[in-house]
């Protein structure tokens, strides 16, 4: 399965459910599955949100501008390939697409 990264007007990408592509660990082609990357859960105690928590208590709100139209139209997708064999899961760089569909 080759990836078409070249084309940018590309609406709607269909991408298999197995790649057969390298994986690092195994030193050797094996079938992967493919998976789109989706952001974890933030932590409610990490040190940038403790921060911008104390700037916004008292007189003076928001310190910094709040972005209120996107200034894109698509997203950039980025997928997670993990190797059936070791487990290892590798990150193919993401591409902006308006739609992109992982096909049984």
């Amino acid at each position: 399965m080759k990836f078409i990264w070249l084309r940018r007007d590309c609406v709607g990408v269909k991408v298999p459910e197995t790649v057969n592509t390298y994986c690092p660990k195994c030193n050797a082609h094996t079938e992967h599955k493919v998976s789109i990357y989706r952001k974890g859960k933030e932590r409610a105690l990490a040190i940038g949100a403790r921060r911008h928590e104390r700037e916004l208590h008292g007189y003076g709100g928001q310190k910094y501008p709040i972005q209120r139209n996107k200034a894109k139209t698509t997203e950039k997708k980025t997928l997670v390939l993990t190797c059936s064999k070791c487990g290892r899961k590798l990150m193919r760089e993401g591409v902006r697409l308006r739609k992109l569909e992982i096909v049984r």
